[in-house]
């Protein structure tokens, strides 16, 4: 077999599920149709999540997918048999995939009969409607699992960056029909500035030198070979959401200005990127791990001296970190309001926009990682047999 064909098959089977997925997405379920949503931001958040094409045999999307897991965490936290599960390893990491799937399903179902009753359907439409959008469920959920599997990167965000794509170009048509040339270019200026700051903010590190000591083992000496700690400052957009729902009740009861409240919120988004960075990394125990493997950072004592260096560099990462969520997060928010956009909606669309632009930043750099990494194997595999 050539070489390769490995690499050519995975972009050949990813793009091939993306076409069977938006096809589904396009082809009409029986005894469906539109939901009559007024609210356009809401709808908008339904649109990117679903497809904008709910009335159809995909009609969910990857929407039973992304809440099936926090589903299976909240009942791990609840069931001590599920928490057992997960403490077996990958045997019982098997039996929870299995249960996840099955949530899946059970999700897609549930939605099915919810849009069943709020449409008012008779028994039998309902029943083909609740059977149709059911299946569809189960064949999305397959489609990620092959491209998880056998194409490039992971199924469910790969699907959704696929629908996105598919619902932002209308959008922006319909925002440029109000708007006009103000807001393409504002909307230029907002996806330009998140994408490269979301990269830069992704792509920093700062590489902390680490040397190993030389061992005997017999009459050969191992390690003394220098390396280093990747020190990163971790992405997450719910600094951006917890700071838009502390916000939403102070500025509908009391109307604050839109300097005030938009300076204040990029206060919070810092305030609460730094303390989550903060708590999730934990450097005593990456000193311990060097301790154990017979490292230490030179210049530097190992155990506590060693864990004090790395969270006196790592604070500072995490300042810059947070300071550049910050200003993500203002971007879309500032933008907005200067397209008019009112208060009542301005922290939903402004919070959507961002999260929605960081996600197509890191699918296409995870992606984009993972094809290196097969050319790099492919490059050097003729020297490993």
């Amino acid at each position: 077999m050539n070489e390769r064909n490995p690499l050519r098959r995975r972009i050949l089977v990813t793009l091939g599920v993306i076409v069977l997925f938006r096809l589904g997405q396009s082809l009409p379920a029986p005894q469906t149709g539109r939901l009559p949503l007024s609210d356009h931001s809401w709808r908008w958040i339904l649109d990117l999540l679903t497809g904008g094409r709910l009335a159809t045999v995909f009609g969910f999307g990857v929407l039973p997918c992304l809440v099936a897991p926090f589903v299976l965490r909240a009942l791990i936290v609840l069931s001590p048999r599920l928490a057992a599960l997960r403490a077996e390893g990958e045997a019982g990491a098997r039996v929870l995939a299995r249960y996840r799937r099955r949530i899946v399903v059970v999700l897609g179902l549930l939605g099915a009969v919810g849009l069943v009753v709020f449409r008012g359907q008779d028994v039998l439409d309902g029943a083909v409607t609740v059977a149709c959008l059911t299946a569809g469920t189960a064949v999305v959920l397959r489609l990620t699992e092959l491209i998880t599997e056998r194409g490039f990167g992971h199924g469910v965000r790969i699907l959704l960056l696929a629908q996105v794509l598919a619902v932002l170009p209308p959008e922006f048509l319909c925002l440029y029909e109000r708007k006009g040339w103000a807001a393409v270019a504002v909307t230029t200026v907002v996806t330009l500035s998140v994408t490269v700051i979301t990269i830069v903010v992704a792509q920093g590190q700062r590489r902390v030198p680490v040397q190993y000591a030389k061992r005997m083992i017999g009459r050969r000496a191992f390690g003394g070979t220098p390396s280093y700690i990747p020190l990163r400052f971790p992405q997450a957009n719910s600094p951006a959401v917890l700071a838009a729902v502390l916000l939403s009740v102070p500025v509908l009861l009391f109307g604050l200005e839109d300097a005030w409240w938009i300076a204040v919120y990029f206060v919070l988004v810092c305030l609460f990127a730094f303390v989550r960075a903060a708590v999730a990394q934990n450097m005593d125990k990456v000193a311990d791990e060097l301790v154990r493997a017979g490292g230490f950072v030179p210049g530097i004592r190992p155990g506590n001296w060693t864990a004090e260096y790395l969270d006196y560099v790592n604070r500072r990462i995490i300042a810059f970190g947070a300071f550049g969520l910050g200003v993500v997060a203002l971007f879309p928010v500032a933008g907005l309001a200067l397209l008019g956009v009112t208060p009542a909606t301005l922290f939903v669309a402004g919070v959507t926009l961002q999260v929605v632009l960081v996600f197509l930043v890191s699918v296409s750099l995870d992606t984009t990682r993972q094809i290196e990494s097969l050319r790099r194997q492919r490059r050097y595999e003729p020297f490993l047999r």
